[in-house]
């Protein structure tokens, strides 16, 4: 991650490490479609508990670049599929997102046996936050990820 303001990565924190909901775009072809998700922030991503074969995987698969928008809030990046909520891989993780989802997770929307049950990260690149007054432009370009 690119040096950036510590107030603004404060601030992403507080607003968005948390179940928030934010607006998720994609491209269909040559359509945009968007649409709103459940989001947990941490670190330069977005993470998401979603199904490998919903239209916005299929479609983040085709092209990976996506941007989301909330809260004062616009960002472009690289959409992922980490696979089965329930890889070993992912076990950190989905226990900061069972916690942080934990109003609605298990009441029957989200079936974590089904192997298309997958966790979404929204790896940032560049971003735009605005808080009272203050704008603050954010690049979370590295070496992990193209754009």
């Amino acid at each position: 991650m690119d040096r950036n303001d510590p107030k603004a990565l404060s601030l992403l924190t507080e607003r968005f490490g948390r179940d928030t909901l934010l607006s998720l775009a994609t491209m269909d072809g040559a359509r945009p479609s968007v649409r709103i998700v459940n989001s947990y922030y941490e670190d330069g991503s977005f993470y998401t508990v979603t199904y490998a074969l919903s239209n916005k995987m299929r479609q983040i698969k085709a092209n990976p670049a996506v941007a989301v928008c909330g809260e004062w809030f616009t960002a472009r990046g690289i959409g992922e599929n980490l696979g089965h909520v329930l890889d070993k891989r992912n076990a950190p993780l989905m226990a900061k997102l069972r916690a942080a989802f934990a109003s609605w997770y298990g009441n029957g929307h989200t079936d974590e046996s089904d192997p298309n049950t997958c966790v979404l990260r929204v790896r940032l690149t560049d971003a735009l936050l605005l808080d009272h007054g203050t704008r603050y432009a954010l690049s979370f370009a590295d070496d992990s990820h193209d754009e």
